[in-house]
């Protein structure tokens, strides 16, 4: 599926319910004491963490939310009922920013809530305000207002596999063969505009955008979706064996993220030779060993769209290292 990995939402909080001038009644005194109540509290904005990769796609034609306001004070000194906190859900792996205070909240956890916003705090009423100096007052305050604020929302996918390599490596094709993904395929050097998902045996793939050479200084797709590779377990490198020089393909990626941020060269890393019915056996042999000098040979697998038994192979292989990892 296609993913909508940023929003930006418009949030207020509700705004706190006004205080009131009410005067109790008494048989024969019309005014026998002050009887306004307090205004009630405005609902406050909460955001919930849920397990739905997809559900920013919630967001995609309503952008603007709005806690309830409290209601007013009543009679007989009675506060008026709290305004409603609304609860905003986003996917595991959102980053929410304050863009009026610049705060960012990283939410990690399933069923996890944050506040973010505050409602605001309901008026006096002329209750309040009696005294023995002051036994029929007239004074009452309004309402808070609720806080209010535009926030940016990014995702940063927490997929078990990021299949990461240049344009028509077959990344795409992977995801496809591997899991029910439906991921856009095309025979020329295409980059999927948005991360893709698939669910391998219960295992989530993430197709990221094709990046190229120069993708860390901001060339092409690239460095939009960089980010989603920090928060992927194992990187799963494509290479095609249709390329004159997969070796030099390899390198390019590696570079672009350490360009981006040099931590990344620490996951753990696999290699798939992709499109080997393009290739010569003994030169996928051959290219195998000079892969073997960078990572686990039991760690490159070699696949083609075209055959079944290869697919077979490498979901095997795959759905092993994951349960052993």
């Amino acid at each position: 599926m296609a993913l909508i990995d940023e929003v930006t939402l418009q949030l207020k909080a509700g705004d706190g319910g006004n205080g009131v001038v009410r005067w109790r009644s008494e048989k024969f005194k019309p005014k026998a004491g002050p009887g306004g109540g307090n205004g009630g509290r405005g609902g406050d904005v909460y955001a919930e963490v849920v397990s739905d990769l997809g559900y920013l796609d919630y967001y995609l034609h309503k952008k603007s939310f709005a806690a309830q306001a409290g209601d007013p004070g009543g009679k007989l000194g009675m506060e008026g009922k709290n305004g409603e906190d609304i609860i905003l859900k986003f996917p595991r792996g959102s980053v929410l920013i304050n863009k009026n205070t610049g705060e960012e909240m990283s939410l990690d956890t399933v069923g996890e809530k944050i506040l973010l916003l505050k409602g605001g705090q309901g008026g006096l009423g002329n209750q309040h305000f009696k005294s023995s100096t002051n036994t029929t007052p007239m004074e009452w305050t309004p309402g808070k207002p609720g806080e209010t604020a535009e926030f940016f929302v990014e995702l940063r996918l927490f997929a078990e596999i990021g299949i990461i390599g240049l344009p028509s490596a077959g990344k795409s094709t992977l995801l496809n063969a591997l899991t029910n993904a439906k991921s856009k395929v095309a025979a020329y050097h295409f980059t999927t505009l948005d991360p893709h998902l698939g669910d391998m045996h219960g295992h989530i793939l993430a197709d990221i955008p094709g990046i190229i050479e120069g993708a860390a200084d901001g060339k092409g797709l690239g460095h939009k979706f960089l980010k989603h590779i920090k928060r992927t377990e194992v990187l799963l490198h494509v290479i095609s064996l249709e390329s004159e020089y997969p070796f030099e393909d390899y390198n390019v990626i590696r570079n672009e993220l350490a360009a981006y941020d040099k931590t990344l060269l620490d996951k753990k890393e696999l290699i798939l030779l992709s499109k080997s019915d393009a290739a010569e056996a003994q030169d996928i042999e051959k290219l195998k060993d000079e892969f073997a000098f960078k990572v686990d040979p039991e760690k490159i697998f070699v696949m083609s769209a075209y055959d079944d038994e290869s697919i077979a192979q490498v979901k095997k292989e795959l759905i092993k290292y994951l349960e052993n990892k």
